[in-house]
């Protein structure tokens, strides 16, 4: 039997695929672009895009398979898919195929993302589940501080090319360790048949709870808000500031922000419960997003870096006490359809972070005034629909068999 801290680990190793498929390309996207030209309406932007829009896709299947057929099995036919679009990454000669191989990886990596977190909600309830999420997402976030870095290390020794082959090498490792280590944690009797009718009344049954649907789309703004960043960190730096080289830097020391407050989110979560610690989250965020556009405004879209960096570190930090509360607390109401309802909840809140991304990206124009809305957008809005979900009926969900 794992122990505790070791199935914590490996959770957050196997969730660590998502980041680390996103962030770990960042550095690539100009050298992507220079031997492969876009391909309208492909351009490298896709490359990120459209594997969170593969994600979404991976995220409506594979939850509801580990219903039916135990999370394992869906996580390792997860990393499966992902190999295989890692494999036609790897080899690609344009473009497009380039993107069918993101899609792919997209796919796949939402087998591991999706049976981690049921696997958890099998085990754990409540404050105790927030917690453990909370600590997963502090080893998490080791991945988007480092990744940049690394893969600009690879890039320097073997091309953009390398770091689709650590992306197999990493899957190969972590499956083989998820085979060996980890027990099935959902007993047969409490499985749910992959039948059609019945996955749409559960389905229906779990859209229909006000209470999961109106945090999925605060969920969604949120991690909407932190998909702009990641879609435009790299041109934010460079056009607003001349930062290039030491952009991985720069990502790493935002990218702590998120990290210290899942940590601190882990040790004050038992004392304070989530819904408080949510609301505390929110505060940061709206204080930092309103006090980011108002200096934004006062240097006409570039503030010095001096202010940007603390104001952006600070909303980070109430990224990361809000990630693992609100998956927590949309998972609460759930019972025994944590892996549809995970898939939902994820493929639901996917989909809202891609459309708000691509709303507010479409107004970059190389200042900050369009992070600085996103930011304050998301945190009035999202924190509007949490209390509204607060109050809604928060009954446990059961399933049609």
């Amino acid at each position: 039997m794992t122990s505790l801290r070791e199935r914590i680990v490996l959770y957050a190793c196997l969730t660590s695929l998502t980041a680390l498929s996103i962030d770990g390309l960042l550095p690539a996207l100009r050298g992507i672009g220079t031997q492969m030209p876009a391909a309208p309406p492909l351009s490298t932007q896709s490359v990120i895009s459209l594997f969170i829009f593969g994600m979404a896709i991976g995220e409506l299947f594979l939850g509801p398979l580990s219903d039916a057929i135990g999370r394992r099995k869906a996580l390792l036919l997860g990393l499966g898919i992902y190999a295989i679009g890692t494999i036609v990454a790897l080899q690609s000669t344009s473009l497009p195929v380039l993107v069918l191989g993101r899609i792919l990886q997209g796919i796949g990596v939402a087998g591991p993302k999706i049976a981690t977190r049921a696997m958890i909600r099998d085990q754990f309830e409540g404050d105790a589940m927030a917690r453990i999420l909370s600590f997963m997402f502090t080893l998490f976030i080791l991945v988007p501080m480092l990744a940049p870095l690394l893969a600009q290390g690879l890039m320097a020794l073997a091309g953009w090319r390398a770091i689709f082959a650590a992306y197999l090498a990493i899957a190969l490792l972590l499956g083989i360790w998820f085979f060996r280590r980890q027990p099935e944690t959902m007993i047969p009797a409490r499985r749910i048949p992959l039948r059609p009718k019945t996955l749409l009344a559960n389905a229906a049954r779990i859209l229909a709870s006000a209470r999961v649907t109106r945090l999925i789309l605060a969920t969604g703004l949120v991690f909407g808000a932190q998909l702009l960043y990641l879609a435009t960190a790299a041109d934010l730096f460079f056009d607003i500031y001349g930062i290039a080289e030491t952009f991985p830097l720069y990502f790493a020391l935002l990218a702590l922000g998120v990290g210290l407050a899942s940590f601190v989110n882990a040790r004050c979560v038992h004392r304070f419960g989530m819904e408080t610690m949510a609301r505390a989250g929110y505060a940061g965020l709206m204080a930092a997003g309103l006090s980011l556009l108002a200096v934004s405004v006062l240097w006409s879209g570039r503030p010095p870096l001096a202010a940007f960096l603390p104001m952006a570190f600070a909303a980070f930090f109430a990224i990361g006490i809000l990630f693992g509360n609100l998956n927590a607390m949309a998972m609460r109401s759930l019972g025994n359809m944590a892996g549809l309802g995970a898939s939902l909840i994820a493929s639901g809140s996917s989909l809202v972070s891609t459309l708000f991304a691509t709303l507010f990206g479409a107004f970059y124009d190389g200042t900050l005034f369009a992070l600085a809305t996103a930011l304050a957008f998301a945190g009035i809005a999202a924190f509007g629909l949490t209390e509204w979900a607060r109050r809604s009926d928060a009954r446990v969900i059961e399933a049609v068999r």
